[in-house]
């Protein structure tokens, strides 16, 4: 390979990389360093009567996370304006005030919720506190009361809240039957994010070291497995693009409307499962029309390119048995003419986005993250069923049942909170479900996810991506002896 060619390859992927971390710092903010925690308050169902002078409530409560920062409550006014204040005050399980805070009730508005900050967050011991509440100035007539309740919202449906012995709300000390309505928030210190630019400037070293290894290899004629995947890029780039160029033509070849079914097709699925499933089965995911596009774009990319590089090494055999061509190249340009189509779908998506007057916000420069992450999982998966496909014809048929098992098994047109506890590691081992909610999250609610969620994405794309590479490898040679 061109040692100017592979230098200014280096130079640019360094550079890229630097890039890449300061948008990312930047758009992520806080959400590097902390990890927001919502917790839901119950369904109101039932008031406490006039909170006065000689009444004091105490909730006990559990949080995750490190710091509590927000608590939020509903209020009846008896449609009047109160005077007076609420007092809030968070004991530890042992008694010790925490922290205290005063609410003019002449601001509250009738059956509303209102929200409590602690803008510099409460620790709390054990994780486990006490939310103690009275109206020291309020009488009968002058005072607000607080719901309850016992129920929590599943989909359309309500069902029984757990509610032990140590959760029940207390009223001058009496244990009652049901909780306070509190709605909590709360954030986890995340390392990742408070070691940020150590973490950037460590891989930044290690990214370098590797450039100046591959160069010198290069220099001294010896060869590894990525310098030799470079080489080949760049020797067979011009049957790369030819190949890609006659995957691209050919699936449109004969159509009327040719081109165009890339930015049809996801829209009239979408609003085939739309008219179903915001009519028939009443869903009230926010958003929905956004929500089931990104769904039905990620997985239809995921279903072509899997389909496509199935095929690969099979449908060119004619090609392999007579010229020499690094094999990987067939199953990887079918995973590339998907791509077009994906990157041509998300136009439509755009349209939805705009028409939704969903907020165009900075996390969507964090959208090729997850683009690559999904490009990954495809290649692997192809490598792998295009191998499986030259030994064991039948796999063409076997994974047209699989890929429809994976479209179940991810939450494209349901919302996630349906899924039972008990098999959500089940779920998390899906790549699929880890990209979808990435972009969801990035696109929908405008923030950057966690950086959990970029290891997950990240890790669970590459994983396929790396075992479909050594099956491929380790196989490619008795390829032409099964044509």
């Amino acid at each position: 390979m061109n040692s100017k060619t592979l230098k200014k390859g280096c130079i640019v992927a360094l550079i890229a990389y630097v890039v890449i971390a300061v948008l990312f710092y930047l758009i992520g903010g806080q959400q590097l360093r902390y990890r927001v925690i919502q917790k839901e308050m119950l369904t109101p169902s039932a008031v406490i009567g006039e909170i006065t002078s000689d009444q004091v409530i105490e909730q006990p409560l559990s949080m995750e996370g490190d710091l509590l920062t927000e608590l939020s409550l509903m209020a009846g006014t008896y449609q009047r304006k109160n005077t007076g204040v609420l007092r809030l005050e968070v004991l530890s399980t042992e008694g010790e005030v925490l922290a205290t805070r005063d609410v003019d009730v002449s601001t509250l508005e009738d059956n509303a919720v209102f929200t409590v900050p602690f803008s510099s967050g409460v620790s709390i011991p054990g994780n486990r506190f006490v939310l103690r509440i009275s109206a020291p100035e309020a009488s009968a007539g002058n005072a607000i009361a607080l719901y309850t309740g016992n129920t929590i919202s599943a989909s359309r449906y309500e069902v029984a809240a757990p509610i032990g012995e140590q959760d029940k709300m207390k009223l001058n000390g009496v244990a009652q039957e049901y909780m306070l309505c509190v709605d909590m928030t709360s954030c986890e210190v995340l390392a990742f994010g408070q070691y940020y630019w150590q973490i950037v400037s460590v891989v930044f070293v290690v990214l370098a070291l590797v450039c100046v290894i591959l160069y010198r290899k290069n220099e001294r004629g010896q060869s590894s497995q990525i310098l030799n995947i470079f080489i080949a890029m760049d020797r067979y780039h011009y049957l790369i693009k030819q190949l890609v160029g006659r995957d691209f033509k050919t699936k449109y070849k004969r159509s009327v409307l040719g081109i165009f079914w890339s930015f049809l097709n996801p829209l009239l699925t979408m609003l085939v499962q739309y008219i179903i499933f915001s009519t028939l089965f009443k869903s009230d995911i926010p958003n929905f029309a956004v929500y089931l596009l990104i769904g039905i774009v990620c997985y239809s990319f995921f279903s072509e390119a899997t389909t496509m590089a199935l095929g690969a090494i099979v449908s060119n055999a004619p090609l392999i048995t007579k010229v020499y061509v690094p094999k990987y190249i067939y199953p990887l340009t079918r995973v590339m003419s998907s791509t077009i189509n994906f990157l041509l779908s998300m136009i439509p998506l755009s349209v939805v986005l705009l028409i939704t007057r969903t907020p165009i916000r900075p996390s969507l420069l964090l959208l090729p993250f997850g683009v690559v992450c999904l490009f990954m999982l495809c290649l692997g998966m192809g490598m792998f069923l295009a191998t499986s496909m030259v030994f064991f014809r039948d796999t063409q048929f076997l994974w047209g049942v699989v890929s429809m098992l994976w479209m179940y098994a991810t939450p494209i047109f349901y919302p996630e909170t349906i899924i039972a506890e008990e098999i959500m590691p089940i779920y998390k081992c899906n790549p699929l479900y880890h990209v979808v909610r990435f972009i969801r999250i990035i696109m929908i609610d405008g923030v950057s996810p966690e950086p959990k969620a970029f290891m997950w994405c990240f890790l669970t794309c590459a994983i396929p991506l790396l075992i479909g590479a050594i099956v491929f490898k380790k196989n490619q040679d008795k390829f032409i002896l099964n044509l």
